[in-house]
């Protein structure tokens, strides 16, 4: 029979017991929305950052180090003072307060801060003097708030010390912060970036910041008292640091790896790296969870084996035994039996954990091949759109991570709970893993990775967890059995090298590099192409005619260029076609540095043609070059980048396009050219907007006629003088080694008459598009939807543009009066855009009496719009040449109807 003090000491314990559940709650949903605001701030400040850092590789991984490294200094230098303190709420508050104060203050500094980096970089900086720069100068411009961000975890993990379990409560609140970081991932990618801005997202995670505070501090104040803890280090706590430490460098060199082999697959755009991220953080709280639930009711049993013990409010136990640990009056949690059920807590799963983990990244690794089938599998089976894409790169994050990132999960978790134990804080663990964190960019992404290959690098990643076993493991078939698999997997699995290689064709070269995968891939025919990690083909040997016209067209409307920048390098025949301008020195800025060893081969094409020792190239971000440079230049032409691709919209803003206007001679000239083909209409505006609020004069003109990869330039003088006849014409007249007919270039008319735009239907075009910067970046956001789901064919976008636009001689040349000439020009392009809009019906073939049945007469009704429209004649001339040797009747007749079209438009010429 109980007695009256049994029933009261039940009844205390009930109340503590719902006590502690409630706080464990509140601490968790605080936890969620921490991890939330933290993660938000990670894509806004990385974002923001590769903003004046640029995109190489010392600036992106930079970033991530310095963020982790930041998180770790926290958890390390705070998290000892918080273990001491008896006021672990006011310390997790005070940590909001500063992540939201330093956010705010970021908004403001980062104009100031960029500047001053930049100046301290300069153009072409030295790699030691790049790194120390991009990380050092990173790291402290966030310090203040990434060290406050280590230390909430372990600050909330003091809170609930006193109420509840507390290696129960490192798992929880370590799943609660991970599923807050998936949320916050989802949400800034999707919904806060693209419509509130990087600024005002920042804005939205400080007011989450200072309400986790104001609860932290109603938690703190309906709660219990956390004794102080004064830790002791035991004996094997360095071995427990050295795990925390190298599994940290581990699980974060595992997912640079497989990113990198994902980018061969994916679409690389703000959606895929989130959603990478997204599944990477799923698995990891999932994980804890697990583990989280696996040991309360490990504890349950042995608690239930033991004898009940009633908690307490200072977080010690009514022990029914006679065995009271120390520890217990430091909240150290449950205590069963004479040496208490976490003293044993890493006996068994620890070698387990590691030597499965091992194993899962080993088959993620393996399954890496398949992914890209997968992923056409779901697109083919949910049809193509913006949704079945995006579950595709889903399913393949899940194939690599979800895992092996579950295991990660459960084993930091056991591995803080076991640290606990001998005497080691949470603090000190979640620092010293994140330290190793910290390190894995570098270690495995700029060491690793270029010198011994992808493959190679992840298995050996993956197989580093069997090195962290214990000793005695090894004396077990099981440890020898996963030895033997990683090293069958070193040299029988397949290889991660994507690269797609056409029927007969062959894999010229194959170069990893910090960035990216570069190759060269030639087909059966010979036609060599570039690719960026599969994914970016760069262009080809066979598209010569389209990028010589990039550069030349530019060059030739300067009255004089001396010196002429490019921005962007690919296969280097843009570049490369500039030298045919005489005198003309040109540099070239190229951001991959394997993209410009893979060029040499493309630019023989020339062969002596081109002046290749006036061509410089240097491998730099564009940004970040353009920014610090000092020198002027008559002719700054940047490339089609895809705006969809991460890093290339920044290259789209109104602020770069400032910088290029002050990198420009007083009367130098800006082409930015873009892919139509890549875009859809509604992104093309908000460039187009983007682009006339620095250059309102802009006037556009087509690369090629292209239906297929339709290319757009937009073109401006910094002083918004209009094109000059006569300096167009002079140019035409200079010799040059290869001449301009090669081109496509004959006269004036073939070179004005690619306008398509002047200023004013250019604004019209535009209308009110909002505006790409820096702190809005609309393009990256809305490009990738024309990959995932395209609306419209590129010849049909090219033929709605050219019915939105219209531009007039006077406009293009000024007020001059040159009637005649002007009525030429204006039938030419009448001319040009009914030729695009015949040439849109046409299937191409290989025998000429079908092509000639499809093309004679609407071919011969654009010559009677305009005789100078050379596109339009010179295929009819070819096919009467065909005709000529077997049907000589025919062919006379398909040229007196080419005279008499020719003919017919000269008499009603003005």
């Amino acid at each position: 029979m109980l007695s009256a003090a049994d029933v009261q000491i039940s009844a205390d314990a009930t109340r503590v017991e719902h006590g502690s559940a409630h706080h464990m709650v509140s601490a968790c949903l605080l936890m969620l929305a921490s991890g939330f605001a933290g993660l938000a701030y990670q894509i806004v400040w990385t974002q923001q950052s590769t903003a004046w850092l640029g995109h190489e590789s010392a600036a992106v991984l930079a970033v991530v180090a310095a963020f982790f490294g930041g998180l770790a200094l926290g958890a390390l230098a705070l998290g000892s003072r918080i273990e001491r303190s008896a006021r672990p709420a006011h310390w997790y508050a005070g940590c909001e307060i500063a992540i939201g104060i330093w956010s705010l203050t970021l908004i403001a500094l980062l104009d100031p801060a960029s500047s001053a980096l930049l100046a301290l970089l300069g153009p072409q900086p030295s790699p030691v003097w790049h790194w120390f720069v991009a990380f050092f100068g990173t790291m402290v411009l966030l310090l203040p708030a990434t060290m406050a961000m280590g230390a909430t975890l372990p600050a909330m993990e003091r809170v609930l010390a006193g109420t509840s379990s507390r290696n129960i409560s490192i798992s929880a609140l370590y799943a609660a912060n991970t599923a807050g970081a998936v949320l916050g991932v989802i949400a800034a990618a999707f919904w806060l970036v693209p419509e509130l801005g990087l600024a005002r997202t920042g804005l939205v995670c400080a007011m989450l910041n200072f309400g986790c505070a104001g609860l932290a501090m109603r938690l703190r104040a309906n709660g219990v008292n956390a004794a102080p803890v004064h830790p002791n280090l035991s004996r094997d706590g360095k071995r427990m640091i050295g795990l925390l430490a190298a599994t940290g460098l581990l699980g974060i060199g595992y997912e640079v790896l497989v990113v990198r082999a994902l980018s061969q697959i994916a679409e690389n755009t703000v959606y895929t790296f989130a959603l990478l991220l997204a599944v990477y953080l799923i698995g990891t709280a999932l994980g804890a969870a697990m583990y989280g639930r696996w040991l309360t009711k490990r504890i349950a049993r042995q608690r239930h084996g033991a004898g009940p013990d009633v908690p307490t409010r200072a977080g010690a136990s009514l022990h029914t035994g006679k065995h009271d640990s120390p520890a217990m009056s430091a909240g150290a949690g449950w205590q069963t039996g004479e040496h208490g059920a976490s003293a044993n807590i890493d006996a068994g799963p620890l070698n387990m954990l590691l030597q499965a983990l091992a194993a899962a990244c080993l088959l993620g690794t393996l399954l890496l091949a398949g992914a890209d089938a997968v992923k056409e599998w779901i697109v083919d089976t949910l049809g193509t759109n913006i949704t079945s894409a995006l579950i595709g790169e889903a399913a393949i994050a899940a194939i690599a991570f979800l895992l092996p990132t579950m295991i990660m999960g459960a084993l930091f978790s056991h591995l803080s709970t076991s640290a606990r134990e001998r005497g080691i804080s949470f603090g000190r663990a979640i620092g010293v893993n994140t330290l190793g964190a910290a390190a894995a960019p570098l270690m495995f992404g700029v060491v690793l990775l270029p010198w011994i290959g992808l493959k190679p690098t992840l298995i050996l990643a993956s197989a580093g967890y069997l090195l962290l076993v214990a000793r005695r493991a090894w004396m077990l078939p099981t440890q020898w059995a996963m030895v033997a698999g990683a090293t069958a997997c070193m040299f029988l699995a397949p290889s991660l090298l994507n690269t797609t290689i056409p029927a007969g064709g062959r894999l010229v070269s194959h170069n990893e590099g910090v960035m990216a995968s570069v190759s060269v891939v030639e087909d059966a025919s010979g036609v060599a192409t570039l690719h960026i990690n599969n994914r970016q083909q760069e262009g080809s040997s066979a598209t010569l005619l389209a990028d010589a016209r990039q550069a030349l067209l530019p060059v030739l409307l300067h009255r004089s260029p001396k010196h002429a920048l490019f921005l962007g390098l690919g296969t280097g025949l843009t570049a490369s076609s500039a030298t045919l301008q005489p005198s003309l020195q040109v540099d070239a800025i190229e951001l991959v540095p394997e993209v410009i060893a893979a060029s040499a081969g493309f630019v023989s094409s020339y062969a002596d043609g081109a002046d290749l020792t006036r061509l410089q190239t240097m491998s730099a971000d564009a940004r970040r070059f353009v920014r610090t440079s000092a020198r002027q230049y008559d002719v700054i032409v940047a490339d089609n980048f895809h705006p969809a691709r991460s890093g290339s919209a920044s290259l789209y803003t109104t602020e770069h396009f400032e910088s290029v206007r002050e990198r420009l001679a007083e009367d130098g000239l800006f082409c930015q050219w873009l892919p139509l083909h890549q875009l859809d209409l509604g992104t093309l505006r908000s460039i187009v907007r983007s682009y006339l609020s620095v250059f309102p004069r802009g006037a556009a003109l087509l690369s090629t006629y292209s239906l297929e990869t339709p290319t757009i330039g937009l073109i401006s003088h910094r002083n918004g003088e209009p094109f000059n006849l006569g300096h167009v014409r002079a140019q035409l007249a200079t010799p040059r080694a290869i001449g301009l007919e090669a081109f496509g270039i004959t006269d004036e008319l073939a070179l004005l008459g690619s306008f398509v735009a002047g200023p004013s239907a250019l604004a019209k075009f535009a209308g009110n598009a909002p505006l790409n910067t820096d702190d809005r970046p609309i393009v990256a956001y809305r490009a990738p939807q024309i990959i995932y789901s395209p609306a419209s064919m590129p010849r049909d976008r090219l033929i709605e543009l050219l019915h939105e636009l219209d531009i007039t001689p006077a406009e293009l040349l000024g007020d001059s009066d040159r009637s005649e000439w002007n009525t030429r020009l204006t039938a030419y392009w009448t001319a040009r855009n009914r030729f695009i809009e015949v040439g849109r019906d046409v299937r191409p073939t290989s025998d000429v009496g079908d092509m000639l049945a499809q093309v004679r007469e609407p071919l011969l009704g654009v010559l009677r719009l305009s005789p100078d429209f050379r596109p339009a004649a010179d295929p009819l001339f070819r096919m009467a040449q065909a005709l000529s040797q077997e049907q000589p009747e025919a062919a006379r007749a398909l040229l007196t109807e080419l005279q008499q079209a020719q003919s017919h438009s000269t008499m009603r010429r003005p």
